[in-house]
């Protein structure tokens, strides 16, 4: 099997800005995928679209009101998805079975991408699905989940799923034909980018912005998710995802109507691409003796650290940053950032009486950080 293409689509495009989900735009996606599979190209589909269908579902009860008026709210957004990610589901499943196949669903947080033994687990069940010949659908977990809701609309998620299996290239479907140098729709003249060699310039990032419809990605939020990718060796499409005809011929590198984001890297070895590909939680800045300890593959200890940034908990992962702000490397860090700032400068053996109790003497262990 060669390797797998991820596809994102968003509420936007599901839904076609019409408030419910569009069953022909849901068929003409999953027919899309299947004939992508009989040319050796497995899909795996990043999906959003649960709140929708929960909104959609419950506009259609008597309690539809009561909710309404709270329909801001994270909570109600969190059951909103809980009622439509069945749903959801249920209608890809319908697509899929007009075409003799099927399709399976796994709900992923952020947590499970940037715990080493879940992560593992993500990748194995999502070969095997492969393996087995059907259309995995990936989501937020976003009943019990807060990102996709508050920032990227599986953006983001889709380009971790990308590492997450080893995808040679990343699609993320919009409302638009792909990127542009200036905002289309503010400026009359405004010119479609056809490819990104090099890193997205100022310029371009400053013309993406806004939301897309009834989604809460936009542009700026796809070009972040193409920086996780593109480091990670994965090259990036961007385009419209109601002209799903035209995404064959941008595969082949026929750049028409859309954008191709080069790769920026070789593709990593997988603990590389773990670390390199979760969100990270702040920062730890090093003094150039821990600095230079890293470099020789040594973990980084209490002593080493001069201060930190941000609110992360023990088992986040953290930017790694030398004295002039440079970043230095990745890392799952051994103690909070409450904890981090009693002990930055001081010894191993003084933590315990420090903090009254001890996780190791290490703050990153050398077998869970990655050298930039």
């Amino acid at each position: 099997m060669s390797a797998p293409l991820v596809l994102k689509v968003g509420t936007s495009t599901l839904t076609g800005g019409s408030g419910r989900l569009q069953s022909e735009r849901m068929q003409a996606l999953v027919d899309l995928a299947l004939q992508l599979r009989q040319q050796d190209r497995p899909v795996v589909l990043v999906s959003s679209g649960a709140v929708a269908a929960g909104r959609e579902a419950l506009a259609q009860t008597g309690v539809a009101a009561d909710w309404q008026k709270l329909a801001g709210q994270v909570p109600v957004k969190q059951m909103l998805a809980a009622v439509g990610q069945p749903l959801l589901l249920a209608r890809f499943q319908q697509a899929a079975a007009a075409q003799g196949a099927s399709v399976a669903q796994i709900l992923l947080s952020r947590s499970d991408l940037e715990r080493r033994g879940s992560w593992l687990n993500a990748r194995n069940t999502l070969r095997a699905l492969l393996d087995a010949g059907l259309l995995p659908i990936v989501n937020e977990n976003d009943s019990v989940a807060t990102e996709e809701l508050r920032f990227g609309d599986n953006d983001r998620l889709s380009a971790l799923v990308a590492t997450l299996v080893d995808a040679r290239q990343l699609v993320l479907l919009t409302d638009q034909d792909g990127l542009y140098d200036a905002h289309p729709g503010k400026v009359a003249e405004a010119r479609l980018v056809l490819e990104v060699a090099g890193p997205v310039s100022a310029e371009l990032r400053a013309a993406a912005g806004g939301t897309e419809g009834q989604g809460t990605g936009g542009m700026a939020s796809k070009l972040q998710a193409a920086d996780l990718a593109r480091r990670a060796g994965i090259e990036v499409l961007i385009c419209h995802g109601a002209r799903l005809e035209r995404l064959p011929a941008l595969l082949q590198g026929q750049p028409e109507r859309g954008t191709v984001l080069r790769a920026l890297g070789d593709r990593l070895e997988a603990r590389k691409r773990f670390l390199l590909g979760a969100l990270d939680a702040g920062s730890i800045e090093v003094d150039a003796g821990a600095e230079q300890a890293l470099r020789q593959g040594r973990s980084l200890l209490p002593v080493g650290v001069r201060g930190c940034q941000g609110e992360f908990g023990r088992g986040d992962l953290l930017r790694i940053i030398d004295q002039q702000g440079q970043d230095l490397a990745r890392g799952v860090v051994n103690y909070g950032a409450a904890d981090l700032r009693r002990i930055a400068g001081r010894r191993s053996d003084e933590i315990e009486a420090l903090l009254g109790y001890h996780y190791g003497d290490v703050v990153v262990h050398r077998n869970d950080l990655v050298v930039l």
